[in-house]
């Protein structure tokens, strides 16, 4: 049986760090130590970050977005084309959009994907929302930007559906081939979605 070697405090620290994706238990010790090393430059301004944060987080009841402001940043940017609305999973899938660059729009979180067997369906998620500003805000076009797993497509299919009376035009992003990609190295399911979404050069 291991020992500990390090105070309750600091065995809460790693414990809680744990708990975030993408950390086990050695690289939550990695990063406590880190911190503990650093606790001047760097532990007491995360402290501080995550103590204004915890006050001042508000999610976006137009959008479903996380700021500080509600409506958020998104949702009040006059720049942005109102006429187009892009429909996310999560928050994080928004702000990798927005890194990329690519669209001027504004956003939908559904706060999910439905999933049967995990026994999230319609009324779980921001679809009724979705519906009731499609309508209002004279969309023209709602851009499904979700994953190509199955629970992901099943939420674009049934989207598609209770859109489909709205006049607005409904896509998805394209999928397939990923930039760099060894054809060798690719799913089946990928190659066919890849064959089936071909353009013409």
């Amino acid at each position: 049986m291991p020992r500990t070697v390090a105070g309750p405090e600091i065995e809460r620290l790693i414990q809680l760090l744990a708990r975030l994706p993408g950390l086990g238990p050695r690289s939550a010790r990695r990063v406590a130590l880190h911190l503990i090393k650093k606790r001047e430059a760097l532990m007491a301004p995360l402290a501080t970050a995550l103590g204004d944060a915890i006050g001042k987080i508000v999610t976006c009841r137009t959008c479903g977005n996380v700021d500080v402001t509600d409506p958020c940043t998104v949702c009040t940017d006059p720049t942005r084309d109102g006429r187009t609305l892009v429909v996310v999973a999560d928050v994080g899938d928004l702000w990798a959009l927005e890194r990329a660059g690519v669209l001027n729009a504004r956003y939908h979180v559904l706060g999910g994907v439905l999933s049967p067997l995990d026994g999230v369906g319609p009324d779980d998620l921001n679809i009724a929302s979705l519906v009731t500003r499609v309508h209002a805000q004279e969309v023209s076009e709602v851009i499904l930007a979700l994953g190509a797993t199955v629970d992901g497509q099943t939420t674009a299919h049934y989207l598609t559906d209770v859109l489909r009376d709205t006049g607005a035009r409904i896509t998805r992003l394209a999928q397939g081939v990923p930039v760099g990609g060894e054809l060798d190295y690719l799913d089946e399911g990928t190659l066919s979605a890849a064959i089936r979404a071909r353009t013409q050069m």
